[in-house]
């Protein structure tokens, strides 16, 4: 999921003037088609109608022409509720089905010149959460578990498509491949980091499944361990512009480790503050090691990167926000609005022919925008680190 999920106050609307029954099956399912194609060069993104009923919904999604334009997710109350990526030019339409109850949603197409439009859901609007807010945590801690199995299956088939480039010697697939692969990781690194295998103690480079896939150049090597994972494949891709021999271990390595990590995160449980914590914890990655642009140092897709940490956070948080907003609803509020501000900046760097489709975050880059950058995650940051203490003392 490549998302930046906006309040629902920051929707757009769709031109599309489609009455609810034209798309209806009565008695199944219902359907809804998004177009994307490229007009007066412009790409757009646009629904077949505004208004569907409650219930198990078909979205087909076909990208006729539209070049910007890679992904299309449906979003409810900063929650993702199903999508679709890889939506390449000329590939034959995609379709997903989700049940939903009454209420507005919005269907998010980064890179169009609109990128949101309004759907509204009739019939039945949804109860609100019901028992304690402790139960409503609970169950936010499980939709979240469930995210995070989603997004390290998809970084375990996104590492074997990078071997397979690898393996094969070919860089410039290679390069494509280590950029999509990256977000997965950067969406979830808040709920694997500093995980230890069995049998390897606290601090054993060994058995910790960070250091393996994800040590950065910055970081000192362990001179036992040696420099494992991601950031020593893009050091030879991008410094070297070469695979080596050793490039393909390295990548073998990687698929092995990410596999093994596939097979712990469906065991993970996860209580709210785990959530809280993750969720500041990628906001701060953000300012650490994506704005200094130290975490991709060789190929400078940081913010390929900071839109990942930006959307995993956002996950942790929207799987709380039920409850959250029974404890403190001005801070939700103003949670909200802040995320709205970081995402608003970000669009502003998507370039659909660059790799992950944001910007190269070049050293010039970085020392025009860091303070800008900086300027509107800070806030973000201490508005998520208060919730934390908020989640506990409720629970």
């Amino acid at each position: 999921m490549a998302a930046a999920v906006l309040p629902l106050a920051a929707c757009g609307h769709s031109n599309s003037q489609s009455s609810p029954s034209s798309t209806a099956k009565a008695g199944g399912t219902n359907a809804v088609k998004v177009s994307m194609s490229n007009s007066g060069g412009k790409d757009g993104c646009a629904l077949d109608t505004s208004s569907v009923p409650a219930g198990p919904v078909t979205f087909t999604v076909a990208n006729t022409n539209a070049p910007g334009i890679t992904e299309m997710e449906l979003l409810r109350d900063q929650r993702i509720i199903g999508e679709k990526e890889n939506l390449a030019p000329g590939l034959d339409p995609v379709s997903f089905t989700v049940t939903l109850n009454g209420g507005s949603y919005q269907v998010y197409c980064p890179g169009a010149s609109t990128e949101y439009q309004a759907l509204t859901v009739t019939g039945q609007a949804p109860a609100g959460p019901t028992g304690t807010v402790a139960s409503i945590l609970s169950q936010g801690t499980k939709d979240y578990a469930a995210y995070i199995v989603s997004q390290i299956g998809q970084l375990n088939d996104g590492v074997k498509s990078l071997d397979a480039a690898v393996q094969s010697g070919n860089v410039a697939a290679a390069k494509v491949a280590y950029a999509k692969a990256r977000l997965f990781y950067e969406r979830s690194e808040s709920s694997v980091e500093g995980f230890v295998l069995p049998g390897f103690a606290a601090g054993d480079n060994a058995g910790s499944l960070d250091y393996l896939i994800d040590m950065r150049a910055s970081t000192p090597v362990d001179a036992k361990v040696g420099w494992k994972g991601f950031h020593a494949i893009e050091r030879d891709l991008w410094q070297g512009n070469v695979i080596t021999p050793g490039t393909k271990l390295l990548s073998t390595e990687l698929v092995s480790n990410v596999g093994k990590l596939n097979g712990i995160v469906a065991t993970l449980q996860y209580k709210p503050e785990d959530l809280a914590n993750g969720a500041s914890d990628l906001i701060e990655e953000v300012q650490n090691t994506k704005i200094t642009g130290e975490e991709e140092a060789f190929s400078h897709i940081d913010l390929v990167d900071f839109s990942g940490n930006v959307e995993g956070a956002q996950q942790a948080y929207a799987s709380l926000r039920p409850g959250l907003l029974k404890i403190d609803e001005s801070l939700v509020k103003q949670i909200d609005q802040q995320f709205q501000a970081v995402l608003g900046v970000l669009d502003g760097y998507r370039d659909p022919a660059a790799l992950g489709g944001y910007r190269t975050y070049t050293p010039a880059l970085r020392a025009s925008d860091a303070p800008k950058l900086t300027a509107v995650i800070q806030p973000l940051h201490q508005s998520l680190s208060t919730v934390a203490q908020k989640v506990v003392s409720a629970n």
